[in-house]
């Protein structure tokens, strides 16, 4: 368990027995009240879902079943009913056979690290709270997710601003949760909708991680429908991948770049994103006059959530594709990046590829790397050996930018594994800063 949830392959390590065991830790661990529960669209989801209530109501929690719904949806519901938390079932963009378990907490985000440590104690354990016969919990229904999300999310917006440019939009919502509320909110905002994959069936178009070899379908779909735009959605609706007028696959990292644009032009203010994200929101930042803050923080939708509230931020992100407007919530949510870059459009009263084209162009580069944690901290200590004239910072693995590009290392929590994620302005470089880190192995 991380600050992510669980995730398993279902009928192998995701059992109704794990379901059942996590909801009554999770249930123990809150100690009652209403817990919201919503999930993505895979077939597996009603099993997972029902075990999980199971859980929660034999520690006396009631649950209120928010049925299909985007995970930024259930955020949305735990704020706008004052509910004790919420759980999600989602594997996010993991192939079909996979399901998880994500909880959230009353404020509406993922729980910090060391209140998932007890939370997976508990489970460990078996150190369940259950409640008496007179006082076990009980289901009920909202089916007004959707409705609550998209009026959340317009009241941040400029619908006018938006509603005049008449948009053409090719939206992908890959049989996912989000295809409901992402068509209701483009619909609310006065454009033209071309939707595909847009049943919540969960039988995946495509593999549903929303990277470029996966988005040709919607590259060709922006192209056939001349579109303005074309949005891709995750499974649960938490991230964003954007395709240009051309047709063009603009890309993850950039939909937190375009928002940040939007954002800092009518709200000047400060920006959190995790050590794993493009520079290019500091180069957005930068052009603001006066300047604005980006704090960089852990890898981890959590951390970026914390900081954000911490720093009064005016919005965060991660290169994923997600953005967090915590007026709207302080989980990662597609349909506000959608409404901020449709905005950004209407205020700039040009075509996306016009406004790309003259945004800083980057490579970025990833890698992964098996070793023994042991070989890992080895390596992390070597790090300061190649700084230079760099910045480094420590908080996360190792992060040094230099003039022409940055490096990240990181050793992932869950598995024997290092990343080094690079990013300067040309493959070349990228390439010349991994080797300068990895030659420390």
């Amino acid at each position: 368990m991380t600050v992510s949830g669980v995730r398993g392959i279902i009928g192998q390590t995701m059992t109704p027995t794990l379901a059942a065991e996590l909801g009554a830790a999770f249930g123990s661990h809150i100690g009652g009240g209403t817990i919201a529960v919503g999930r993505d669209s895979r077939p597996s989801g009603a099993m997972v879902r029902s075990a999980l209530a199971g859980g929660l109501l034999a520690t006396g929690c009631n649950v209120i079943d928010l049925g299909i719904v985007s995970t930024p949806g259930v955020a949305v519901m735990i704020l706008e009913r004052g509910d004790a938390g919420g759980v999600v079932i989602t594997a996010s963009h993991n192939p079909m056979n996979w399901n998880g378990i994500k909880f959230l907490t009353s404020e509406g985000f993922a729980p910090p690290p060391d209140i998932a440590d007890k939370i997976l104690a508990r489970y460990r354990d078996k150190s369940f709270t259950l409640a008496d016969v007179d006082h076990v919990g009980h289901i009920l229904r909202d089916d007004s997710t959707h409705e609550r999300h998209v009026a959340r999310v317009l009241d941040v917006l400029d619908v006018e601003a938006i509603r005049e440019k008449n948009l053409k939009v090719v939206l992908d919502s890959v049989n996912g949760a989000g295809g409901r509320g992402g068509h209701m909110l483009l619909d609310r905002l006065g454009c033209h909708v071309s939707h595909v994959n847009a049943e919540p069936t969960g039988l995946f178009a495509h593999p549903p991680e929303p990277t470029e070899e996966n988005l040709t379908d919607l590259c060709d779909a922006v192209r056939k429908h001349d579109a303005d735009i074309g949005f891709a959605q995750d499974p649960d609706a938490d991230r964003l991948a954007v395709v240009d007028n051309h047709g063009r696959y603009i890309g993850e990292e950039y939909t937190v770049a375009l928002a940040a644009r939007f954002m800092f032009a009518r709200k000047p203010g400060a920006a959190a994103v995790n050590l794993s994200t493009s520079r290019m929101i500091d180069d957005v930042a930068a052009q603001v006059a006066g300047g604005c803050v980006v704090h960089r923080t852990p890898v981890g939708e959590a951390n970026v959530a914390r900081a954000v509230l911490e720093h009064g931020c005016v919005m965060g992100g991660e290169g994923n594709g997600g953005i967090i407007d915590p007026r709207v919530s302080t989980v990662r949510d597609s349909f506000v990046g959608i409404g901020l870059i449709l905005n950004l459009l209407a205020d700039e009263d040009r075509p996306l590829s016009a406004v790309v084209d003259e945004m800083p162009h980057y490579v970025m580069l990833k890698k992964k790397f098996e070793l023994d944690r042991d070989k890992i901290d080895a390596w992390l200590r070597r790090v300061p050996e190649v700084v230079g004239d760099g910045r480094l910072n420590d908080m996360d693995g190792m992060r040094i930018d230099w003039p022409d590009g940055w490096v990240h290392l990181r050793p992932s929590n869950t598995e024997p594994i290092a990343r080094v994620i690079a990013e300067a302005p040309d493959s070349a470089t990228a390439e010349s800063l991994v080797k300068r880190v990895t030659a420390l192995l």
